[in-house]
Order: structure tokens, then sequence, then C-alpha cells
């Protein structure tokens, strides 16, 4: 299928591009030939692509040292997203709530969000500067995981789903949280905080059906 035609279907395919750092001027190229002309193999690519369309992939994608690397960069862009891209822009919209209804709810959700948040950028550190360096270390030597300190099964014993707070958040602006107007910047605020709770649920998904399983492959090698 053309990238066009697949992008109407599901905009949210927007992101992934972005996270594989792929221009949004795809013209008529098909899949096949995008993923020719990025060196992207095309079933990783098409292994991702389905998870934004809601299925998960029935085998590993990966192929190569060059497909973890790809993995690894697309995750660490999105990290790139979460803290430059969403986190600026919801706290944006809760301060400019703030600012016109004074609720002492609005001063909470905007302290929940903060520590909750705070939460994510551990996680995401913890990612970038231990997890993702063992997985490039395994493809690149093959670590002996008897002598190694650290595993897949401790990456997936330490993961954790960083998505389900937001569900809290949303639960309280559409439950709870009194406001009276405002509706287009609360409307921008509920539909910034879909859009990171989905990709956040993508990522944890990359992590868990594709990453760690491979790591649990490459440690009995």
């Amino acid at each position: 299928m053309k990238l066009f035609d697949l992008i109407e279907e599901n905009p949210l395919l927007l992101l992934m591009m972005q996270h594989f750092d792929i221009d949004f001027r795809v013209g008529d190229l098909t899949m096949s030939q995008l993923c020719k002309e990025k060196s992207i193999n095309e079933k990783l690519f098409t292994s991702i692509a389905n998870l934004y369309n809601g299925f998960k992939p029935k085998e590993n994608p990966i192929d190569s040292v060059d497909d973890v690397k790809q993995i690894v960069r697309f995750l660490k862009n999105s990290h790139d997203y979460y803290r430059n891209d969403k986190y600026p822009q919801i706290s944006t919209y809760i301060k400019q709530l703030q600012e016109n209804h004074p609720e002492k709810e609005l001063k909470l959700l905007e302290k929940f969000f903060n520590e909750y948040f705070a939460e994510v950028i551990d996680h995401l550190y913890y990612e970038d500067t231990v997890a993702f360096p063992y997985f490039i270390e395994l493809i690149s030597h093959k670590p002996n995981n008897k002598n190694n300190l650290y595993s897949a099964k401790e990456y997936s014993e330490h993961h954790t789903d960083i998505e389900l707070k937001i569900k809290d958040i949303k639960n309280l602006l559409l439950k709870y949280v009194i406001i009276n107007d405002d509706l287009n910047l609360r409307r921008k605020l509920l539909f910034s905080l879909f859009e990171l709770e989905y990709d956040l649920y993508i990522h944890s998904l990359i992590e868990e059906t594709i990453l760690i399983p491979f790591g649990y492959n490459m440690e009995r090698v």
C-alpha cells in the first residue's frame, strides 16, 4: 500500500514516522519503496506500523544488528518527543486553565501531572543509560550472561506501564474537576493526553513484544 493511504486511514502513523526520522512528504511511495529508500527492514517497519494499528507481531521482526539499532533510535526519539513536546504542551494547557479558573482541583491536577512526569523522566533516563546500552552491547559483543550483572529479565522486571497514570488524569478532567467554559482549551488538553497515553502504550509494546524477547533469545546463544 502507499504510505499516503495508510496515513489517511490512521493519522497516528505520523508519530511513528517522526520516531523513525522520516519526513511526512511521502508522495506516492509504497511502504516497500520507503523502507528501501531509508534502509529500514520492511518487516520491522510493518510490525511497528501494525502496533499503531492495533495488531501485535506474530514473530519477532529483528533480523540484524541494524534492526536493533533502529529500534533503539526509534525509542530514544520517542523519549525526546515526550520530554520536549508533550510534557511542555500539556503543562502549558494546565497552566492556562489555572489562569482562567482558580479551582483548587486544577492545582492538584498540575501537582499530580508534574509528579507523574517526574516518574516518566526517571524511567526514560533508566532506559537511555542502562537498558538500551545493554542491548547494543548484546548485539555487538554477545556478553556471557552468567558473568553479566544485567539482563533482559531484569529489564522486564523493571519495566512499568508508564502510560497507566495518564488515565487517572483524564478521569479527573472528565469526571470530577468542575470547569465551566474553556471548551477549546480543555479539548486540546484532553487530546494531548490521549495522544501521549497512546504513544507511551505503543512504546511499551515495542519493548515488551520485540526488544525484550530478542534479548532473551540473544542471551541463550
